[in-house]
């Protein structure tokens, strides 16, 4: 299954994309940085660098910059990865930030109620909170 995440909402999106592993699937997101976050953009940018300041550095955890990354840990918080069923699902992921030649013919999978097309809420896109991380954003 393939999954173009632009203008996806993240936590929506990565719910599905956790069942779908979970079930057996194989899941690849493209376009991982534009997927959005909704929100008031400085209160999320503060929560994502909070969340990266968090732990020793040494010991952990450690909080990803870039945007396929944190889009994959999003993932992995909505699975049991801690588990062997949950390890498999992981490994069955795969985020790219940008779009492979191999997906370039390929046929995503439509899904509905889950973009900010009809939605008037404020939003962040991951490109731009990786970039507030000190990530390298294409």
């Amino acid at each position: 299954m393939n999954i173009d995440a632009t203008d996806l909402i993240l936590g929506r999106m990565a719910a599905y994309a956790a069942k779908q592993a979970l079930l057996g699937e194989n899941v690849n997101i493209v376009n991982a940085g534009k997927a959005v976050v909704t929100g008031r953009n400085k209160r999320i940018i503060e929560d994502y660098k909070q969340e990266r300041k968090r732990g020793v550095p040494l010991k952990g955890p450690y909080y990803p910059r870039t945007p396929e990354m944190i889009v994959k840990r999003t993932i992995r918080g909505m699975l049991p990865y801690k588990t062997a069923r949950g390890r498999e699902a992981l490994k069955r992921i795969k985020c790219y930030a940008g779009m492979p030649e191999e997906f370039k013919d390929a046929k995503f999978e439509e899904l509905k109620g889950i973009s900010t097309e009809k939605t008037h809420a404020k939003y962040v896109t991951i490109a731009r909170i990786s970039k507030e991380l000190g990530g390298k954003v294409q």
